[in-house]
């Protein structure tokens, strides 16, 4: 019998209801924090007025590899995410190479979300109080209190998720209406649907922008052995939050360009940039309601940080559990049931990379940030990409496999992720905003976990037989974790 205190799997007690895993997902993607700090760079840099039709293509694309991850997850259910779908459709060393992958990718993105909070929030407190304090102490209350929820039930998570993504998604749709009663029809012009607004100059960085603003959508899987219901609690969680996410980010940014105008939008969101929604909110609503917004956007990168710790550290569980990480990881909490090893990582992580960026004085943001979130978007990019291969991989030769679902719909996810792939890489100066060959250089990280996957996954197959043939596989099918040889 599977050992739930040592190893093996996460009990799966009637906890995760579906409405708590899109809290989950829909938080990790940070939903107030894409709309202030990444969408007046879309506007700015990309294709002005056609950012609203960017979202919804990129939302088809997503939705198409969200067709294939469902049919997946209605048949799998482990806490490996990516790593278990890649495994079972690709084959052993692909999913230990994206193991890795993932591992640095949802720990950039965590780290990047530590450095934006102390950036925001030391404005915040600034602007309401006129006390300036150092970024650094705003990032570690909130490394703080990330890893004391963090290490305990996913429940208690869900629930201040829920209540922080309630907020920040109510605060913009008082703006949006409010756009709505001010100029009627005009507040929604049909042009930015237009394909030559869309495709327009600057499409290819909008679109980069886009999918990096979607990064977490992805991530309900990983929550599939601590749900209720998990074949169907998987599968519907990963197309609510994926259509809420689409339906806000694409009625937000139009809502905004009617609001500004047209023929305006770019160069005002060019010398606004992240001021620009809060100053429509005073000009729309009220100044009162944008120093509200102001501090919904902290509590939204705190959101999106909790979330990401969450499933950053249930991809080390579930690695550690494996012997691709080492095996301590793999451990559950004996009275939270938590993976708590994993959890207690992540924060090293948090605070080992915030100390050395703080220690060099380089900038939360513009140096911190940025680097970070260019390295975790690419990450996850891939990850989607070679997940949805695996779809097509694993469906082929089943009877259950499916012309739409396992076949055409992901395919379709393939041909649109792999463009966003390449151009996250022929932008990624834009996207981390600066030409540093440091920073320019990040994505080779990619690269070299890749290849550090694969030999490691071959050295396993040749000297630990036990250990390569468990990797990958449901819990209740797989060998006790303490039975595994260490590598």
């Amino acid at each position: 019998m599977t050992n739930h205190v040592d190893g093996g799997e996460l009990p799966r007690r009637p906890r995760l209801t579906t409405p708590k895993i899109v809290f989950l997902v829909v938080a990790a993607a940070a939903p107030m924090a894409a709309m202030v700090g990444v969408v007046p760079l879309q506007f700015a840099l990309g294709n002005g007025a056609g950012t609203p039709g960017t979202f919804v293509l990129a939302g088809v694309v997503l939705f198409c590899f969200g067709v294939g991850y469902a049919a997946m997850s209605r048949r799998i259910t482990n806490t490996g995410g990516f790593y278990t779908f890649i495994g079972r459709g690709l084959g052993r060393p692909p999913a230990v190479a994206c193991a890795l992958i993932a591992v640095i990718s949802y720990n950039a993105v965590a780290v990047q979300l530590v450095g934006a909070f102390g950036y925001f929030a030391r404005l915040v407190v600034a602007q309401q109080t006129g006390l300036t304090l150092p970024w650094e102490l705003y990032s570690g209350v909130a490394v703080a209190v990330t890893a004391l929820l963090g290490y305990r039930q996913i429940d208690l998570s869900a629930k201040v998720l829920g209540t922080l993504m309630v907020a920040e998604i109510a605060i913009l749709l008082i703006l949006d209406f409010a756009v709505l009663g001010h100029k009627g029809a005009s507040a929604l012009p049909l042009t930015s649907f237009a394909p030559g607004t869309v495709f327009d100059s600057g499409f290819g960085i909008s679109l980069l922008f886009a999918f990096g603003a979607f990064v977490g959508f992805e991530s309900a899987a990983l929550y599939g052995e601590e749900a209720r219901d998990p074949k169907r609690s998987v599968p519907l969680a990963t197309y609510a939050a994926l259509i809420v996410i689409t339906v806000f980010y694409g009625f937000t940014t139009w809502a905004t360009v009617g609001a500004v105008g047209v023929d305006h939008v770019r160069s005002t969101a060019g010398s606004e940039l992240g001021n620009l929604l809060f100053t429509v909110n005073d000009q729309y609503v009220s100044t009162t309601m944008t120093t509200i917004m102001s501090v919904l956007l902290c509590t939204s990168l705190f959101a999106s940080l909790l979330a990401l710790h969450n499933a950053s550290s249930r991809y080390m569980y579930a690695l550690g559990r494996d012997r691709v990480l080492p095996g301590g990881l793999g451990r559950l909490h004996p009275r939270h049931r938590s993976p708590s090893r994993g959890s207690l990582m992540q924060t090293g992580v948090n605070i080992v990379v915030t100390t050395a960026f703080a220690v060099a004085g380089l900038d939360p943001y513009l140096n911190l940030a940025t680097s970070m979130a260019g390295l975790g978007t690419l990450g996850v990019i891939v990850l989607q990409a070679v997940a949805t291969a695996a779809v097509i991989g694993f469906f082929l030769r089943r009877p259950d496999r499916h012309w739409w679902r396992t076949g055409l719909a992901p395919a379709i996810g393939l041909v649109g992720l792999v463009t966003a792939t390449v151009l996250v890489v022929r932008n990624f100066a834009v996207l981390t905003g600066t030409t540093s060959a440091a920073v320019t250089s990040i994505p080779w990280l990619i690269a070299v976990a890749a290849l550090a996957g694969l030999g490691y996954a071959w050295w396993l197959r040749r000297h630990r037989p036990t250990t390569y043939a468990a990797l990958a596989q449901d819990p209740a099918t797989s060998p006790q974790a303490d039975e595994l040889p260490a590598p």
